[in-house]
This record gives C-alpha cells, structure tokens and sequence, in this order.
C-alpha cells in the first residue's frame, strides 16, 4: 500500500498528540433521512415552492433530487458491514431531522442526534448535507479521531486503522471522477466541482497573504503544497475533531457560507468533503493514500455490471459507495431492488443496532444535548 506524503507535519502543533488518544474507540458518524416520511417531504416541499418563487439560480446540480434523500437501506447495510469489517469502533452518532429507522433498537452504543440538538434554531431546516456535516465535530462526547460517513458509503474489508490514520493526522484519496476543470465556480458543476474550485482560491489567497504581509500567524500552508485539481472519494472520512476545530478557526467565513444554506447550492459548495482535506493536506495533517475503492452509480447503465464486480472483490475493497442517482425512479425500481438484494446477498447478519427477531424496539435512542 503506498502511501505519498503531501506535506510535513507542523511539529508545534497544538493537537493533542494522538499518541495519547491512540487507545481511545473511533466514534463513527452517519448522517441520514427518510426522504419518503409524509411530514418530512411536507416540510421539503414547502421550503422548496418558497425558494421557487423567489430564486432557484443557486441550487447546484442535483442539488435537490429524489436520490438525495430517497432511503434504500442503506444506513442498515452499512451498520452490518461496520460491524462485520470495524467491530472495535466507538459509539455510532446518527444525525437525523427527528426521524429514525423503524428497525433501529434502543442501544447504549448509538445515539439518535435531532438536527435541533446540534444546530441552531435560526439556521434550520435545512436539507443540504453539507451543512449539517459543518456541525458534526460539535457533537458533545465525540471521540479525538472519529469516521464520518453518508449512509451509501461501507466499509469493504477488514479494517486496519493505519491505514486511516495516521501520528496527529488521517488519510484521503481521490475519486477515479475526470479533472476539475478551470478555477471560477460554476454554475452547471456539482458541489463537489465546485468545491475543488473554491478550496484552491482560498489556499492560494491564505499562502499570497501570509507570503506578502510578511504576518506571524498559528498555522501557514505549505510553501511546497500544490493543488490538485480533483475530487476526492466518497469514502469514510477519517477525522481529528481538533484539526476541525482550528479550521473552523482559520476559516469561519466558509463555514458560514455553507451553513446558510437549505438546499445544497453551486457557490456555497461543501467544504467537509474537498476543503477540510485540502486543508489538512496543506498544513500537514493529511497524507494521500490509495484506498482499494468501487463506486457504483444506480442510474448508471453500468449498474448491473459494477454489482457484479462489488460480489466478486467484496472483502477486498476499503470501501465502496452505492451512489443513488436514479432521480426519476419510484421505490419499485427494479434498480434499486437490485441494489437491496446484492446488499443483503453480502451483508446477511442484522447488526446489534437491529431490531431483534422478536421484533421489540425502541425510537427513543436520543441522548439530551445542549442546546445551541
């Protein structure tokens, strides 16, 4: 497995050395929503009409579609292959919009997070993931080094957390997508485009201000740092929930960008999954590594093909991603279907966070938290 540095450790970090947390659980985070719950779509579609009538230039490129939110088991899969893959991990947080899977037991090792115990009143609802991911290193508990994922997102293999996670530092690795094309936002680019393109500007605007101010700041890129002009995987993110502390830091104004939005937009792109990791990368708490990957598009003319390949290098795989791009399909879908019993093929055993065979259950899996 090689792995390629991408910048050097800044060695009077402020992190708490990991050597000192290396022996705590690694707290996983999911996000994930019932996109067929009746009040739920009620509330969708209520904030979708007023945007209607007085601006939809802004929403990016499936930026509000049936896949985004459609639930296809995904989250239940997952859970199976973190237990069967990672079953030393840490307490599992599940940020929901006051929803729950009706097949998730009350567990000591799970807790069901309201959007409104994490973010504040004012800024709610909203239906962009890459707002409500902003807010996850907030969530009181939270382990040092944690794993965030979207529930289509499953760990393929055994995991090894060295290969995650390195001293005051984790991995990432770049999606097998085409080249990010040119440097200015655009408007017909997916978030994660464009995200690419706004990580750059700011970098490069950080490293030009420190360069000619000639200032003393806590943390500077890099002089060696070089953007690369793709995006990365959709893969567990392996996080340091300081190092998201001290970018929150070094770049409130983003985060304020991208936390006022309701639907995902193209000119506040996600910053979790493309700045966050350029960041790090810069400032040398990221290294590039090459994670063994399948990514699986369902509205894909290939999806049946890809299938195929996840059943024969299941085992062998970091992780895969079952992307649900079937916008114009209904739950019937043979695709989706498809997608289900591949799933249950390869992941049979139900997970402790499973309603039992007698089928007793409990909803009420919320641990109180501050409110913001």
């Amino acid at each position: 497995m090689s792995r390629i540095p991408h910048a050097s450790p800044d060695l009077h970090s402020t992190l708490m050395p990991l050597s000192k947390k290396s022996n705590e659980p690694i707290d996983i985070v999911y996000l994930w929503v019932n996109g067929n719950d009746g009040a739920w779509r009620a509330k969708r579609e209520k904030l979708a009409k007023r945007l209607s009538a007085s601006d939809t230039s802004s929403v990016a490129k499936f930026g509000n579609v049936e896949g985004r939110y459609r639930d296809n088991d995904e989250l239940r899969f997952s859970l199976r292959a973190l237990e069967k893959f990672f079953p030393e991990h840490g307490h599992i947080y599940i940020v929901t919009d006051g929803q729950a899977p009706d097949w998730l037991r009350a567990s000591e090792h799970v807790t069901l997070i309201d959007h409104r115990q994490l973010i504040p009143h004012a800024a709610l609802p909203t239906f962009d993931s890459g707002n409500i991911e902003s807010y996850i290193h907030h969530i009181p508990g939270l382990s040092e080094r944690y794993f965030y994922l979207n529930d289509d997102v499953f760990f393929g293999a055994p995991v090894c957390v060295d290969d995650w996670f390195f001293d005051n530092g984790f991995y990432v690795s770049w999606s097998d997508e085409p080249e990010v094309q040119g440097h200015q936002l655009q408007t017909d680019s997916t978030s994660l485009e464009n995200a690419s393109r706004l990580s750059k500007q700011w970098l490069q605007a950080k490293s030009n201000h420190v360069l000619h101010q000639q200032e003393v700041v806590d943390r500077s890129p890099d002089p060696n740092y070089q953007h690369t002009p793709r995006t990365f995987s959709h893969s567990p993110r392996p996080m340091l929930k300081s190092v998201l502390v001290e970018i929150e830091r070094d770049a409130p104004e983003l985060f304020v960008q991208v936390r006022s939005t309701v639907f995902r937009t193209w000119n506040k792109p996600t910053i979790i999954s493309d700045f966050v990791l350029r960041w790090a990368l810069a400032h040398g708490f990221a290294k590039l590594i090459d994670h063994s990957h399948l990514y699986i598009a369902t509205g894909d003319a290939q999806e049946r093909h890809s299938l195929e390949a996840l059943k024969s290098l299941f085992g062998r795989l970091h992780f895969f991603c079952i992307n649900d791009t079937t916008d114009d399909a209904d739950d019937g879908d043979p695709r989706l279907l498809e997608v289900r019993q591949t799933l249950n093929a390869l992941l049979p055993d139900p997970s402790d966070a499973e309603v039992s065979a007698d089928g007793v259950h409990s909803n009420s899996l919320t641990r109180p938290l501050p409110k913001l």
